[in-house]
């Protein structure tokens, strides 16, 4: 099985329990620019159903096409929260995440 299909499968078995909290861990690595805009609208309807969805990933514009509040750690350490594009333009987050001097 591909690994999208994989991906959907195990995100099948985790709403079968019928969850109130979704954790997703990198789901959207590995995945292709069409398959991760599947993802996230996929993920944009988890979350219009009223599920809440906890989510830890590094490919950043599909965190930002979903999520309505980001809380970026670096080693552990939060260094921003809040609404995601101020969270980007964080100059520590540009600074850690993006290599962009603040």
């Amino acid at each position: 099985m591909p690994l999208a299909g994989r991906k959907r499968l195990e995100l099948a078995r985790a709403l079968a329990t019928e969850p109130e909290l979704l954790l997703l861990d990198e789901i959207a690595g590995g995945l292709t620019e069409g398959e991760c805009r599947d993802l996230v609208e996929t993920i944009r309807g988890i979350r219009a159903g009223g599920i809440t969805i906890v989510w830890i990933e590094h490919i950043v514009h599909a965190l930002l096409a979903v999520v309505g509040r980001l809380i970026v750690l670096d080693f552990g350490r939060k260094i921003a929260e809040g609404e995601p594009r101020a969270v980007m333009n964080s100059p520590e987050v540009q600074e850690i995440y993006m290599g962009i001097a603040a």
